[in-house]
């Protein structure tokens, strides 16, 4: 019973591949707010399927699928590689820009989804942990100037390998009492806007919210 359950957690994890591919669609018919919101649902996928594999213990009792890995090639896709795709597809980011963000971004962040060392003792990430989904998401709903998303990505796109901390929203336990709260306001913002809703409140709260998120971990390494 507890390794058909601690399957099923894979299972639950694999789902983010399923969820990838309903985005990847809507990218390709350049519906850009359905294929956030398909990512958007991965992203609670990931967000559930860690606690969930900790508290079967999936690695005792579903030890021939390693849970690590299926979840890093799920979020490279999720993360990474279709909000990219969308970036430039979209022409939010017009002729070099877009090549150039396109071409550096997904390799580099390659490199760092293979980094043993992306994670710290505590639970947050070493250095920007890729997530260009978010970063995207906030570019497709403030369509702020073209260099200002150059000057994002060439900060963020070195950050990967910096000795800079960035939040884990559930494992870290530093502020913890936050940062979940805000995480989640994250995600319902986000989901609004994508799903239609026209409202200066939301695009507020989603600005509030990212640089939270962006800055807690620089916050609390400094102090």
């Amino acid at each position: 019973m507890r390794q058909a359950t601690a399957y099923s957690v894979h299972v639950f994890t694999a789902l983010g591949a399923a969820l990838a591919m309903l985005a990847a669609f809507a990218a390709a018919q350049g519906d850009w707010n359905t294929m956030f919101l398909w990512i958007i649902a991965s992203m609670v996928v990931d967000a559930l399927d860690g606690p969930l594999a900790r508290r079967v213990d999936v690695k005792q009792h579903a030890d021939r699928i390693d849970g690590v890995i299926l979840d890093l090639v799920i979020d490279f896709l999720t993360w990474v590689f279709i909000p990219v795709f969308a970036l430039f597809e979209s022409g939010l980011l017009p002729g070099w820009t877009g090549w150039v963000a396109a071409l550096v971004i997904t390799p580099v962040s390659a490199l760092y989804f293979a980094d043993s060392r992306m994670k710290t003792a505590d639970g947050s990430f070493e250095g920007f942990p890729g997530a260009w989904s978010m970063v995207v998401l906030v570019f497709f709903a403030l369509t702020p100037p073209v260099w200002v998303m150059m000057v994002v990505i060439t900060m963020l796109t070195p950050a990967m390998f910096s000795p800079l901390i960035f939040v884990h929203p559930v494992r870290t336990k530093r502020w913890r009492v936050v940062t979940l709260p805000v995480a989640i306001a994250w995600v319902g913002s986000a989901a609004a806007i994508m799903a239609g809703a026209d409202a200066q409140v939301l695009v507020l709260v989603l600005t509030v919210t990212s640089a939270y998120l962006l800055l807690a971990g620089l916050v609390q390494q400094s102090t």
